[in-house]
């Protein structure tokens, strides 16, 4: 957005701004207040990230933008997707498929998926539901890409507090901090972005791998080398953003950079294979 709404002034900017900073002060507030002044401050909000504002500033000046609510309005207004949504809908559509595809085909293939499902199978246990699944997806694609859990899931002891996180030892690109042995003994679950918890409250898996995914853009961070094809088919097949050129990956010198990662198409067109075979 390059210029302010016609229906805003600086002032009325400050005064909503201000407003939030209260309300993200309470511990009860009207979510769809905070929807409304998050939407109307979208201007400002992409103003400070696009002039580079250091994030100990944002997070000090635009509180929500590191809280569900408000992350998802912003997203929302950057991409055009609404995020969870957009997520869980197809996650319903095209999750058992991917499943099915990287249990079977894939782990017949690969070691390392073989690996991955087996393991899987023994910490899962028992769970059942979508948050499990997304669960099982996420790590399997990982396994997949043979791109390290480690640069997306931090674990910590279940009681370790924001404050007792060895954020040194955190990547600096976005990261779920896992408060428990396993993403499926997890009771709770932390966001950091460039080694700083930015959130350390939040309750379930898939609320914190939205956020992770939406911090890049929201943020203006590109996809770490080493997550590059995990994030991008996430992107392409789970969020719907699929621009036909260009790519979020963090360029490699001397390295042509191709428009669309080849190994995420190869994924895609494996998987539209697997499912006509089996409908075939």
């Amino acid at each position: 957005m390059k210029f302010m709404p016609i229906s805003e002034t600086l002032e009325s900017q400050q005064e909503k701004k201000d407003k939030l900073n209260v309300l993200s002060e309470q511990a009860t507030f009207s979510p769809e207040e905070v929807k409304t002044l998050m939407k109307d401050t979208y201007f400002s909000q992409r103003k400070a990230v696009n002039s580079g504002t250091d994030l100990q500033s944002l997070m000090e000046e635009w509180p929500f933008l590191f809280k569900e609510i408000g992350m998802m309005v912003h997203f929302h207004d950057l991409t055009g997707v609404s995020l969870k949504e957009t997520f869980l809908s197809n996650v319903e559509k095209k999750g058992k498929r991917v499943l099915d595809f990287m249990r079977g085909v894939s782990a017949d293939k690969s070691k390392l998926v073989l690996q991955a499902v087996t393991k899987l199978k023994v910490l899962r246990g028992k769970l059942e539901g979508c948050s499990e699944d997304v669960k099982d997806l996420v790590l399997l694609i990982l396994s997949y890409f043979h791109e390290n859990e480690e640069n997306l899931f931090y674990y910590v002891e279940e009681t370790c507090t924001a404050k007792e996180v060895q954020v040194e030892s955190l990547p600096a690109t976005p990261c779920v901090i896992v408060c428990g042995t396993s993403c499926y003994a997890a009771k709770q679950f932390m966001l950091s972005v460039d080694q700083k918890i930015v959130n350390d409250q939040i309750p379930n898996f898939i609320s914190a791998v939205c956020m992770m995914f939406a911090s890049y853009y929201c943020l203006n961070i590109h996809y770490p080398v080493g997550l590059g094809s995990t994030l991008e088919f996430l992107q392409r097949c789970f969020f719907n953003i699929n621009p036909e050129k260009g790519t979020k990956v963090e360029m490699k010198k001397n390295k042509k950079q191709l428009s669309v990662n080849p190994r995420v198409l190869t994924l895609i067109a494996d998987l539209s294979d697997h499912e006509w075979r089996e409908t075939g």
